[in-house]
């Protein structure tokens, strides 16, 4: 049975700028206990929000999940759509396992998941379907475990957002945790 672990209470903060940033509201922004990570844990990340990018230069959007400061989850860039969007939703769901644990850069998890909006590149909008939106993350390449940290000592944990340039906008709205 899943056990909730936190639930947003508030937006995020609005990001704009093209490099990477916390994107959780701030009761969120916590530490994860020293041997927390065991092999087998796992999380599901369920999230969304609102996303805007420019038809010029649309960029790309990347989250990625961190224990220190150490990604251990990324979605990689998924190219954002040529047609401008405005305020339009977005949501993304991970399931993160944890594969090795220990200390120096034995501990390790392995993440996979799906992202949904109409903007993302080759997604129509809405009106004019049909409408799947759905990418796989990590994007565009084999699933494969993250970078190794120190499961061993306290780590605080953090999701960053970055968009490649800086003609767009993100919000994340609603996110909740779990522990599987």
């Amino acid at each position: 049975m899943a056990r909730t672990l936190a639930i947003s209470t508030s937006d995020g903060p609005t990001l704009t700028a093209a490099s990477a940033a916390s994107m959780l509201p701030t009761n969120l922004l916590t530490t994860i206990a020293a041997g927390y990570w065991q092999v087998g844990r796992a999380w599901k990340i369920e999230m969304f929000g609102r996303i805007s990018c420019a038809v010029t230069t649309p960029g790309t959007f990347r989250v990625n999940v961190r224990m220190g400061a150490v990604t251990v989850f990324d979605s990689l860039a998924l190219p954002l759509n040529v047609v401008a969007q405005t305020n339009v939703p977005w949501g993304m769901e991970i399931t993160l396992i944890c594969r090795s644990a220990g200390s120096g850069t034995s501990a390790t998890i392995m993440g996979l998941g799906k992202c949904r909006s109409t903007a993302f590149l080759n997604v129509p909008a809405v009106a004019t379907g049909p409408w799947s939106g759905a990418i796989m993350v990590p994007y565009n390449t084999a699933p494969a475990v993250g970078t190794g940290f120190d499961s061993t000592i306290a780590n605080a944990f953090d999701m960053q957002f970055t968009q490649t340039v800086a003609t767009g906008s993100m919000t994340l709205h609603n996110i909740t945790i779990e522990e599987l």
